[in-house]
């Protein structure tokens, strides 16, 4: 099996190297893994590509490239420039630092990556390592992630599910905050929202008087609704949520329909 790496924290982050862990236990021996990630981190870019500037690419070991630009990008750049003579069977993004349950997942770079790997027609993961109490004094925060990653793409792909209305499905998967051996089991959750979970900004003035604004995160340990992503995490299972890049609400389009 030949499989494709990329992430949103960077080509020297600890959760690409948990995902080559994870790769190279699924693609066994004679398996090629490949990294195309970006130069710097690239947290909360979603899908973004660019389109209108072009990027640096840097080649910095076997079969291990570095980009100027988005998890997207990586992928674009990947399948269209580094593996044109050798394209993956699979594609995995992250493990990304912090979860992408719940609304997350729409400011995600880690699914963003995958998105773009399901639209050119590839099966794609995004893996993600949700942090909290019992995590911040683990030696390895990313233990759950690491123990349980490869057993869990494989059984998904196992499935064989087929495309949903023409587009290829990717799948949002979320480590809990716990331990491996505390993991409860696998729950395939719908993507949830978490109460009072929009982003903000912190003012800051700086000592030449100019103004700056930090983007705030919300609170990541409140659950989401009962049975969703954030909501079984918290309860300790891994969530695996299909996703595809076709965004339409079906329900109100029916409703509309009878209204309009």
């Amino acid at each position: 099996m030949r499989i494709l790496l990329t992430n949103d924290d960077g080509i020297n982050a600890t959760g690409l190297t948990v995902l080559q862990q994870i790769a190279e236990e699924l693609a066994g021996p004679i398996g090629e893994i490949w990294v195309v990630a970006p130069a710097f981190e690239q947290s909360g870019v979603a899908h973004c590509i660019s389109y209108i500037t072009p990027m640096m690419i840097t080649q910095v070991g076997e079969r291990r490239w570095t980009t100027e630009g988005s998890p997207a990008d990586c992928v674009i750049a990947a399948l269209h420039e580094v593996m044109t003579q050798s394209p993956p069977d699979l594609i995995l993004s992250g493990v990304n630092r912090g979860n992408n349950a719940a609304e997350n997942a729409l400011y995600s770079g880690t699914l963003g990556g995958a998105m773009e790997g399901a639209l050119q027609g590839y099966t794609s993961f995004a893996l993600s390592q949700y942090y909290g109490p019992s995590t911040q004094d683990m030696p390895d925060p990313f233990e759950a992630a690491r123990q349980h990653g490869a057993d869990v793409i494989r059984r998904v792909l196992n499935l064989n599910l087929p495309r949903a209305n023409g587009y290829q499905l990717f799948f949002n998967v979320n480590f809990p905050p716990v331990s491996a051996s505390a993991v409860r089991g696998i729950q395939v959750a719908p993507q949830g929202v978490r109460p009072n979970s929009a982003f903000g900004v912190h003012s800051h003035k700086s000592p030449s008087g100019r103004r700056f604004l930090w983007v705030t995160g919300p609170q990541q340990q409140h659950p989401s609704q009962a049975g969703t992503d954030a909501d079984q995490n918290l309860k300790g299972f891994i969530s695996i949520t299909p996703m595809s890049a076709d965004l339409t609400q079906y329900d109100a389009v029916n409703a509309m329909k009878t209204s309009l």
